[in-house]
């Protein structure tokens, strides 16, 4: 049944609390409510990072009335039924097991796609007329799902990666510097009407806090300076007018054609007022989000027992829709991932598969894909035309 056609369902509301653990869960909302509680860059990426959370939270919260809810509440609300269900039908060990799980995702700063991401994967396997057995869960395998149809066995190893990985500048370490440097920004601005950028190249980007400290160290001296350019081997700062033309709301989309869809972007002051500052940062080398996914691929094929043909079902997570349309407009992953079947390590691999946030919102293309998964069969596995398993392996292009 596709998620949106599901309904919110207070009692599953409860069951899933109590599945989770109420007092567990009422901590877990409130400090994401505190995180997000400032109108912070930061606040902004983790109100994204734990939509699943707040969408749950808005739906179990008890004045809540029952409703049918946006599509991604419907969504949600069918993971949380999934949830509530397959728990259900556990014995008490597995159970345990899925607590866990469960629980691991309420916990610093993991999230509930990994454990939603499976259990879109096995109702995405039925829905094709598969049989899912939780072999993870239920037999402590290594790999998560075991599906069969007319005779025919699959291995799926569910596994959730960050798009960062494949970032040399973390947005992390943006949102951190540019939450930091902000204030001093607007008052600077204040002082020196007018429209300036700031052109950061960072040659082995933005990771670790010292590194943020230290930027916000050297930008700051730099408006008190009023000094035009600050470079060394770490970091090559320019500041610049700001040569744009067109309206304000233009304005993010001038800054984008201008710096690339890889820099990383930030606004302060008022562009109809008239005085605005840009931040623009780029690192000296290109994003590789899908050579990422590839080293991720070759940690998860020891998950295979290789008894039976493998899939292997990537979930990618922090990616923004534009970056998810690019990576498949541009072929990048799927030259990638073809590249990494051809190796010895994926003699195992009979398929993989990446999904998105756009697709487990059901977002519709072109930014999600409208099978649910982009699909890559590996034409040189033994079972990889075996019949009954083309519509778990069959490539969606």
């Amino acid at each position: 049944m596709s998620a949106t056609e599901t309904q919110a369902d207070p009692g599953f509301m409860e069951n899933f609390l109590d599945l989770a653990g109420k007092p567990a869960w009422l901590q877990r909302v409130a400090e994401i409510s505190e995180t997000i509680r400032n109108r912070t860059l930061g606040a902004r990426a983790a109100q994204q990072r734990h939509a699943m959370e707040l969408a749950l939270a808005r739906l179990c919260a008890p004045s809540k009335e029952a409703r049918s809810g946006d599509r991604a509440e419907r969504c949600v609300t069918t993971f949380a039924r999934e949830a509530v269900q397959l728990a259900a039908n556990l014995p008490p060990g597995p159970r345990e097991r899925f607590r866990e799980l469960l629980a691991a995702g309420l916990t610093g700063q993991a999230n509930l796609i990994p454990l939603f991401h499976m259990l879109r994967v096995a109702a995405l396997q039925r829905s094709r007329g598969f049989e899912v057995h939780h072999a993870g869960l239920l037999d402590g395998a290594a790999f998560d799902l075991l599906i069969r149809r007319d005779g025919a066995e699959a291995e799926i190893v569910c596994d959730t990666m960050s798009a960062e990985e494949g970032r040399p500048l973390h947005r992390t370490g943006w949102c951190a510097l540019v939450d930091r440097v902000n204030p001093d920004l607007h008052t600077w601005l204040s002082a020196h009407p007018g429209r300036y950028v700031l052109k950061m190249t960072l040659p082995e980007g933005l990771k670790a806090p010292d590194h943020v400290a230290e930027l916000h160290r050297r930008i700051t001296a730099m408006l008190s300076a009023r000094s035009r350019q600050d470079t060394d081997a770490d970091a090559v700062l320019k500041l610049d007018p700001l040569l744009l033309a067109g309206a304000q709301a233009e304005l993010p989309s001038s800054l984008r054609a201008q710096f690339g869809p890889d820099a990383h972007l930030a606004v302060a002051g008022n562009p109809a007022g008239g005085s605005v500052f840009v931040l623009a940062a780029r690192s000296g080398r290109e994003n590789d989000i899908a050579a990422a996914v590839c080293r991720r691929l070759v940690a998860a094929t020891e998950r295979l027992s290789g008894t039976r043909p493998g899939i292997l079902s990537i979930f990618l997570d922090d990616l923004e829709p534009g970056e998810w349309r690019g990576l498949r407009d541009r072929l990048e992953l799927e030259g990638a991932v073809r590249r990494f079947l051809t190796t010895a390590e994926a003699r195992k691999v009979v398929a993989v598969t990446c999904a998105s946030r756009m697709e487990l919102l059901e977002v519709q293309p072109p930014a999600g894909v409208a099978e649910g998964e982009m699909r890559y069969r590996n034409p040189s596995h033994p079972q990889a035309k075996l019949g009954p398993l083309q519509p778990a392996i069959a490539s969606s292009l």
